[in-house]
Parts: structure tokens; C-alpha cells; sequence
């Protein structure tokens, strides 16, 4: 099955403690329905220095589900589902339900 959400996307985030917040997708994990946001589900760990790593409190993006995020719509700006058409030259792409817009990436 196609992706519906990919790397380099600018979502939303539809529920949980970041409702309403928006951010581009660092990385998908589609084994565990889950993408990596920038900004979004952002956790605290304490670790020792380890090597060139520096120790101390990091502050870590941690996955979100995909279920609980969003496409914003390239012209509106909102949350949007997302469909599939093929193009005039035999090429399937992402099309925003919300505007009709095709969703570059």
C-alpha cells in the first residue's frame, strides 16, 4: 500500500498533549505506524557523556502514531486527508482531499 504520510511532510497533529501544533516529518517507521516529528512528542532523557557525545538532559523527539497526525493542505493550511490520482503522464501522486492540490514529495 502507498505511503499517505512521507518523510519531509508538514503535518498537524490531531490529538494527545501537542493538539494543534504542526511539524515536519523527520522519519517514518511504517512497521509500527509511527513517524518521527520535528517538535512534536518531545521527551527529556539524562544520559552519561559518552565519548563525543556530551552528557546531560537531551531533549529527544520520541514516534507519535500516524493515526494521531495529519497532512496540512498545501493551500488552506488545515488538516487533510489524503487520496491518490494519476497524472497525465501515467504518474500515481498524493492529492489533498480538502483543496484537490497535489501534495509535493
Amino acid at each position: 500500500m502507498a505511503a499517505k504520510i512521507k518523510k519531509g511532510d508538514k503535518v498537524i497533529v490531531l490529538t494527545g498533549k501537542d493538539k494543534g501544533k504542526t511539524g515536519d516529518v523527520i522519519q517514518v517507521i511504517p512497521a509500527e505506524n509511527r513517524a518521527i516529528v520535528s517538535g512534536i512528542n518531545i521527551a527529556k532523557r539524562h544520559t552519561k557523556t559518552q565519548g563525543a557525545n556530551e552528557g546531560g538532559i537531551i531533549s529527544k523527539p520520541l514516534p507519535i502514531h500516524i493515526s494521531n497526525i495529519a497532512l496540512t493542505d498545501p493551500k488552506s493550511g488545515k488538516a487533510t486527508r489524503v487520496g491518490f490520482k494519476t497524472l497525465d503522464g501515467g504518474k500515481k501522486a498524493r492529492v489533498a482531499k480538502r483543496s484537490g492540490e497535489v501534495i509535493n514529495g
